[in-house]
């Protein structure tokens, strides 16, 4: 025969206290109407002896909240968001929230799709990183009241908060610090040409480079994709020595890692003696020995603390402004840019 389940009403019993004290006892967000630390010691006692847990889906019912954050990637391959991923879900535990982490899938039509598909949870906001939202989805969540976080991306709609790096900077840091070594012929490998990231990062660079009386030496586009960079290296470095690039930036690191291990095993081509290279992001393969990645570090703890800070105060009410968030990247000097002064 089936044990029937303890229910919150039977710890009342059992604790001599109300089941609206149970309740506040096992609330994740504490009230003004708490209880006190002796009388919760005795609801957690007497839960524990009748083997009491929480249903968190029943409490949801009456709270109209489902504590649950959704979280939209397109890609873990990439360091930088596995990274990310696993602080953005440990943050939002801390607060009571729970993380539902979907894949997206790279159509507008298939985002579309899985976002109709996660709505179907209650979820009470969403976080987006590497994922761009239609304008047609942004109006979806607005009439919802479902607040969404942008991640290392940027849009300009009504509504969406962000937070990023500040890309632009981060591209004319990558760029200063190429003429300042006395490069002369300066390529860019930048990103998916849809991706706010990579623009920002493209413009930036360019306009630094600009400014300096100079115009992009080669530019091919890697998609932020594996194959795609190494079908953009070979490309760019076809040809005499003479005509390559003596230095690239490359829009992330993910792509600078792959570009570097085919320049160096299939081309020949010796980092930094022959060619300097820069990356973005700055994830853990960056420093190591093998690579030595000279890049942009983005402050991946004060992204994910301002992300789930701004989401934690839109969900729970307590501000109704959206904030958009550039915080300054800082550039890490390894062994792959050398000077040519």
């Amino acid at each position: 025969m089936k044990k029937s389940k303890v229910t919150s009403i039977d710890v009342a019993r059992h604790a001599g206290v109300s089941q609206s004290a149970v309740s506040r006892a096992f609330s994740r967000t504490p009230t003004q109407s708490g209880v006190s630390p002796e009388t919760k010691k005795r609801i957690l006692k007497s839960a524990d002896e009748l083997g009491y847990r929480p249903n968190a889906i029943a409490r949801s019912l009456i709270t109209q909240r489902s504590n649950i954050v959704a979280l939209l990637f397109s890609y873990l391959d990439n360091q930088f968001y596995a990274l990310a991923l696993e602080k953005l879900c440990i943050e939002l535990q801390k607060i009571g929230f729970h993380a539902l982490v979907f894949m997206m899938p790279s159509t507008d039509e298939g985002v579309e799709d899985t976002v109709s598909q996660l709505l179907e949870y209650q979820v009470d906001g969403i976080i987006t990183a590497s994922v761009e939202l239609s304008s047609t989805l942004v109006k979806f969540c607005s009439q919802r009241d479902i607040p969404v976080v942008m991640f290392n991306r940027f849009q300009e709609h009504d509504g969406i908060a962000s937070v990023t790096t500040d890309n632009v900077a981060g591209g004319r840091m990558a760029a200063r610090h190429l003429l300042k070594t006395g490069h002369q012929h300066i390529a860019l490998l930048s990103g998916w040409e849809r991706s706010s990231t990579s623009r920002d990062r493209k413009f930036g660079f360019e306009a630094e480079l600009r400014e300096s009386d100079r115009n992009l030496f080669a530019h091919e586009v890697g998609h932020f994709d594996l194959d795609r960079t190494g079908a953009a290296i070979r490309k760019m470095f076809e040809g005499a020595k003479e005509t390559h690039p003596d230095a690239l930036f490359v829009a992330n690191d993910y792509m600078a890692i792959e570009a570097i291990s085919i320049l160096r095993s299939e081309l020949n081509i010796s980092i930094p003696n022959d060619l300097s290279v820069i990356g973005f992001d700055d994830i853990p393969m960056a420093s190591m020995p093998e690579f030595s990645l000279t890049t942009l570090r983005q402050p991946v703890n004060n992204m994910v603390a301002n992300a789930v800070r701004q989401i934690n105060e839109l969900v729970r009410g307590k501000t109704i402004e959206v904030e958009n968030i550039a915080l300054a990247p800082k550039l890490i000097e390894r062994n792959t840019v050398q000077s040519r002064n």
